[in-house]
């Protein structure tokens, strides 16, 4: 059936709304499908420098504005992390389709109540990452479940902050589009690796083992000072965690999300090991996993991402943050045809729930259980 094209708003033109957002939209293979027709952005000067680059037709610094006054009928949220809340409740009542960029909330509750309202006003969101539209993660649950590596005894995943927000392109320049701050990944609420980057590696984790049902924690904050662009800046937000998550059955798993090092070998993709083997990355015991496009993702230049549904044979294929774009397309395709998609806020709810929970057994020194789940 033929559709009018989805009308977006773009909120945040930072580093995100850049590469993950506009740089894809703008594309022509996309026009039949979305249009971006707004974008917001609280920095003077930046929606507007957006909007003549990419072609928008509405610009806004106020996000309540665009709600009220822009032609959209869905936005995706490009914002840090500790206002997605504020803004997902906004848009919601205001009967706008959200896009989350990780991570969903900050907390469970918010979650909650972000998802209760879209029920009952009939809205439709999706959450990134959306890790399990990866064939190779697919692969990866079949296997586990069909025996390959013997019975599941653990697994580990995650990542490491270092310097890359500091160094991406975007953050180099002197104008509206290339000077973007990154220092709101440091503070809270929202900021630290376990929500931005972790993340990744828990939604990969969860959607091949399931959902965890506790955890426990050590956290705390190793780099007190971060420096940008010849300034020091304060960081509270925690950079130095260790949890482990009880999935019953006396199975567990390790993920972390520090200020450096790693002991998983690629971003996101955790590690398995049971009685009978192993699966580290995209290796079953030492060699190259088979899954469906393996050829195709080994020649392209960002691997399994080019083999996203909506990336395929596509530039997008070669383009930076195109798991965002496809994330993205997910809810295009939930809107305009009522496709599902495994990039549920149902399964977002749960890790932000192991995010916090973690933090909670740190502070307290005590396990806590988990109430929430999804399924795939």
């Amino acid at each position: 059936m033929a559709h009018s094209p989805l009308k977006l708003g773009i909120i945040g033109a930072g580093s995100i709304g850049i590469r993950g957002a506009m740089d894809h939209l703008v594309l022509p293979d996309v026009q039949d499908r979305v249009v971006m027709t707004a974008v917001c952005d609280p920095s003077p000067g930046r929606a507007r420098a957006a909007a003549d680059k990419y072609g928008i037709s509405q610009a806004f610094e106020d996000y309540d504005d665009v709600l009220a006054r822009a032609d959209i009928d869905a936005i995706t949220l490009c914002t840090p992390i500790g206002i997605h809340y504020e803004q997902g409740l906004k848009a919601i009542r205001a009967g706008k389709h959200i896009h989350f960029n990780k991570t969903m909330t900050v907390t469970t509750a918010e979650a909650d109540h972000l998802i209760q309202e879209a029920e009952s006003r009939g809205v439709k969101l999706v959450a990134s990452p959306g890790q399990m539209l990866r064939t190779s993660n697919q692969r990866i649950r079949e296997l586990i479940q069909d025996g390959a590596i013997g019975r599941l005894v653990w697994a580990a995943t995650g990542a490491a902050f270092g310097t890359y927000h500091e160094m991406e392109g975007v953050r180099q320049g002197d104008d509206a589009l290339t000077n973007v701050d990154p220092t709101w990944y440091w503070r809270n609420p929202g900021g630290g690796p376990l929500y931005d980057m972790t993340v990744y590696g828990l939604h990969t984790l969860t959607g091949i083992m399931g959902p965890a049902k506790a955890v426990t924690a050590v956290s705390g904050t190793r780099v007190s000072e971060r420096e940008f662009r010849g300034r020091m800046y304060p960081c509270d937000a925690h950079d130095n965690t260790l949890i482990l998550l009880d999935f019953g059955d006396s199975v567990y798993a390790l993920a972390y999300g520090t200020a450096a090092g790693n002991i998983v070998k690629s971003f996101g993709q955790p590690n398995f090991y049971g009685t009978g083997g192993s699966i580290e990355g995209l290796q079953l015991n030492g060699e190259p996993l088979d899954y469906p496009g393996r050829q195709i993702a080994e020649s392209a230049k960002n691997g399994a991402i080019a083999l996203l549904p909506h990336i395929q044979d596509t530039p997008h294929a070669d383009m930076q943050e195109a798991h965002v774009f496809e994330d993205l397309m997910q809810l295009v395709d939930l809107v305009l045809d009522g496709t599902p998609t495994l990039a549920t806020p149902e399964h977002a709810r749960h890790v932000i729930e192991i995010i916090e929970s973690a933090y909670r057994a740190a502070e307290t020194g005590q396990s806590q259980p988990l109430r929430t789940s999804f399924t795939l």
